[in-house]
């Protein structure tokens, strides 16, 4: 039998002329969509013979009704940690299953997480551009060690930037659903309340996945417990987020400043609100966009295909929702 394998959303380009493309041509019939389905009709009509279906972009909304028009739809195989673009209860129902490449672009965030909050704290962005004008202007800049980084959640991405911000000397700790000794003995770090870690830290960054206990996870009241001299920095999913809370507390100097990959809109329309303001330090959603992380997540994504078509036990760590057919 050959299984009908669909790619319906590589664009921007990540798959195509890959060593992950020539994996997944071995395993059955494949058709890689090289631009962006635009309705819901158009994305049905992609999918709705596939067996499997390897989902790229985030932008693909795998609806319920996209799900329940795909008859023969037995895997839907995530590149990336979210699965927020799929309706997971519609899968489950309909007894697909979705996996998803934890922890495959882990190194590139936490990199990117830092990299940011040093552009923030260091007034980078700002600093270049007055130089390209012909400008040396003489600003006060914040000094990361000794400062309070407090992270919520701690999965593999905030286990790698607690590792990377205390060889910068900051003192990190950490707040999430599920702490234990042994996670804090591993990563060095101090579990708190949420409430501990608002008031202590000097930099708050949040990692955690996008579901439906954590969506508008962060609000006004949180905000408002932060110190007025403290950083925000977000390389998770915008939807964690109040957007008007942000917007505010930036405005009023609620908090000092904030670091950005993931917005409510994107691409971020000029108008946007956070786009008049000088505390911003923006990124357009590419945390994860090194060649290692890129290719690394892939190929795991294809090897959940390989996997499930082959019959055997994909790792429970990459299995979102276990489906029957």
């Amino acid at each position: 039998m050959t299984h009908r394998i669909i790619i319906p959303d590589d664009f921007p380009r990540a798959l195509s002329g890959t060593k992950a493309e020539d994996k997944v041509k071995t395993l059955g019939e494949v058709q890689i969509y090289l631009d962006k389905a635009n309705t819901q009709e158009e994305l049905i009509e992609r999918i709705k013979e596939a067996e499997v279906v390897i989902n790229i972009r985030a932008y693909t909304n795998l609806s319920a009704e996209v799900l329940a028009s795909c008859r023969d739809l037995r895997l839907i195989s995530v590149w990336g940690t979210g699965t927020d673009n799929v309706d997971l209860e519609s899968a489950r129902k309909l007894g697909i299953t979705v996996t998803n490449t934890p922890g495959a672009n882990a190194l590139s965030v936490a990199e990117h997480t830092i990299a940011i909050l040093l552009s923030l704290a260091r007034q980078i962005p700002l600093l270049d551009r007055e130089v390209r004008s012909g400008n040396w202007p003489r600003v006060e800049m914040v000094q990361l060690d000794g400062k309070v980084l407090g992270l919520l959640g701690l999965g593999a991405i905030g286990r790698h930037v607690a590792r990377m911000a205390k060889g910068l000397g900051m003192d990190v700790i950490a707040w999430t659903f599920h702490p234990s000794p042994k996670r804090a003995k591993e990563s060095g770090v101090r579990f708190v309340s949420k409430e501990e870690l608002l008031r202590s830290s000097d930099v708050v960054s949040l990692h955690l996945p996008l579901t439906d206990e954590t969506r508008g996870f962060f609000k006004k009241e949180h905000f408002d417990s932060m110190k007025p001299t403290a950083f925000f920095v977000n390389t998770a999913r915008a939807g964690l987020i109040e957007p008007e809370a942000l917007y505010e507390a930036l405005l009023s100097k609620k908090i000092a400043g904030a670091a950005l990959d993931a917005y409510d809109q994107e691409p971020v329309p000029p108008a946007h609100p956070l786009i008049t303001l000088p505390n911003v330090v923006f990124t357009p959603h590419n945390a994860g966009m090194t060649p290692e992380a890129i290719i690394h997540g892939l190929m795991m994504a294809v090897e959940n295909v390989e996997a499930f078509l082959a019959g055997k036990g994909i790792h429970p760590a990459y299995v979102v929702v276990k489906g029957r057919r």
